[in-house]
């Protein structure tokens, strides 16, 4: 067993119990939130609501959720703090990084990397020594320590600033040994990106990684040449069925279950107690994504097509502990 940062402190690993990979509590914009908040309202009645969401999710049996909201995503400890007081019977792991599928924010411009044709040399990335700090001592002055690394990238490939951020992710899990996740656009096969940067010029092993949102892509052939090199597969966008079908998500995931990957996947839905991303009055079109579809429509749905209690266990259970387990630096 090894130790997981949760948000109200260390578990062993045995603990996680059934585990979905990829939820947010929330997403926010906190410039945004910070000079235009009639639309967030009350702080009281949002933690309320999400204490009241998260309930709900824990008693279907869900021990623990892995939230990646990282800087880009308005990430606020303190916030998920009180909520997590309140939820003794949901760990919450907290993740460090940075989201971004184009350029790192101004505060980084002229810092670490872009300095080198000044100066003339090879100046370290300041990112790297704010995520371990993260992990190792804390974020801000919470006391939570972060028990994952997250970054993206998306159709725009791998920018400058995408591929900066990567590198950054991937030398401080080489540091900490804490495992990474990545958002990716399965579509435009960015996981062959993650392939180059982090694992073979960083040295990160595929097992170490999972692969966001592969569930987007039903391009079997593809997922399943991810799969063969290691990476963990992130079917973890349930319910959001805008561009595809609950059909052809739980189909992929059935099928990649027959070829024999059930141990190299995990479950989730991408949701959140509250996003500002999006207008309130789209919510309507997306009626399945919430923390409860999973349980109450993907797994009747897959066992009906042959994915067994075993391969359901390997996904929520085993695959998780696993990706938390071993987390020596190397």
């Amino acid at each position: 067993m090894s130790q997981v940062n949760t948000v109200r402190g260390p578990i062993d690993s045995a603990e996680l119990g059934r585990t979905y990979m990829h939820e947010h509590v929330f997403v926010l914009t906190p410039d945004v939130q910070q000079n235009y908040p009639d639309e967030w309202g009350s702080e009281d009645e949002r933690v309320a609501d999400a204490v009241t969401k998260l309930r709900a999710l824990a008693e279907q049996g869900v021990r623990t959720i892995v939230d990646p909201t990282v800087v880009g995503l308005g990430r606020y400890i303190p916030r998920i703090q009180r909520v997590a007081e309140q939820l003794p019977e949901l760990n919450i792991v907290a993740a460090t990084g940075l989201y971004t599928y184009d350029d790192v924010p101004f505060f980084f411009h002229y810092r670490g990397p872009a300095l080198d044709a000044i100066v003339g040399a090879e100046v370290p990335d300041p990112m790297v020594d704010m995520f371990v700090k993260d992990i190792e001592e804390g974020i801000a002055d919470t006391g939570v320590r972060a028990g994952l690394l997250k970054c993206a990238i998306d159709h725009q490939g791998p920018t400058p600033g995408v591929e900066r951020v990567m590198r950054a992710v991937a030398k401080a899990h080489r540091r900490t040994g804490v495992p990474i996740t990545v958002h990716t656009h399965p579509g435009s096969e960015a996981g062959l990106h993650v392939t180059r940067v982090m694992c073979d010029e960083e040295g990160v092993r595929p097992d170490r990684i999972v692969l966001g949102h592969s569930g987007d892509s039903t391009d079997i052939e593809h997922l399943t040449s991810l799969a063969e090199a290691g990476f963990v597969l992130g079917m973890d966008r349930f319910g959001i069925n805008l561009e595809t079908t609950f059909e052809a998500r739980a189909d992929t995931l059935v099928e990649m279950c027959r070829r024999g990957f059930a141990g190299q996947m995990v479950l989730s839905q991408d949701a959140s107690c509250y996003i500002d991303w999006i207008d309130p009055n789209l919510m309507a079109a997306l009626p399945q994504w919430h923390y409860l579809h999973i349980e109450n429509d993907v797994l009747p749905y897959v066992r009906e097509r042959g994915v067994t209690e075993k391969m359901i266990t390997e996904m929520l259970v085993e695959v998780p502990r696993r990706y938390f387990e071993n987390v020596d630096p190397y």
